[in-house]
């Protein structure tokens, strides 16, 4: 008998399964020394006054197996919003079996409803399955292009030295 897997819209109620999904996505890609998740603000940023993010999760038989997170960015070379997809994470129970697909494309389908020229998200280097996937999805993974991040101490000290 296979499994059934539905993609729907994150709700309030979900926000344990999202965090419990971050600290399993932290382990995976080595960054647990970067986790300071709180789920307050977790949900205050998915579900407050001002959401400044939306999640879909999937479900397998009526249980969270994973999620997708993105945020509404800008280029400016379009003129457009465009979508980015910070977070993709299916349990490893569940991979292989089309959850991850369903939950990009679904993430597609939030960019291309809200009028969005792109999708964009980051992948390490190293994760030759995701960026094999990717691209088998069509995606581009530009090599020319590096992340940079300013972050804690450096942050505040750059923004004083502003002022």
């Amino acid at each position: 008998m296979s499994e059934a897997f539905a993609i729907r819209a994150a709700a309030p109620d979900d926000v344990a399964h999202i965090a419990r999904f971050i600290r399993e996505l932290a382990a995976y890609e080595r960054l647990e020394h970067e986790l300071a998740i709180d789920e307050k603000a977790l949900a205050m940023h998915l579900f407050g006054p001002t959401p400044c993010c939306g999640a879909l999760l999937a479900e397998c038989d009526g249980a969270p197996v994973g999620f997708a997170l993105h945020f509404t960015s800008y280029s400016t070379f379009l003129t457009s919003p465009c979508l980015h997809l910070e977070d993709l994470y299916v349990e490893p129970a569940q991979r292989g079996k089309g959850v991850g697909l369903a939950l990009l494309r679904a993430t597609a389908a939030v960019a291309v409803a809200r009028g969005c020229q792109r999708l964009d998200w980051a992948v390490l280097d190293w994760n030759t399955p995701a960026i094999g996937f990717y691209e088998r999805q069509g995606a581009r993974v530009l090599p020319d292009w590096r992340v940079c991040r300013v972050d804690g101490e450096a942050l505040a000290a750059m923004a004083a030295a502003g002022r």
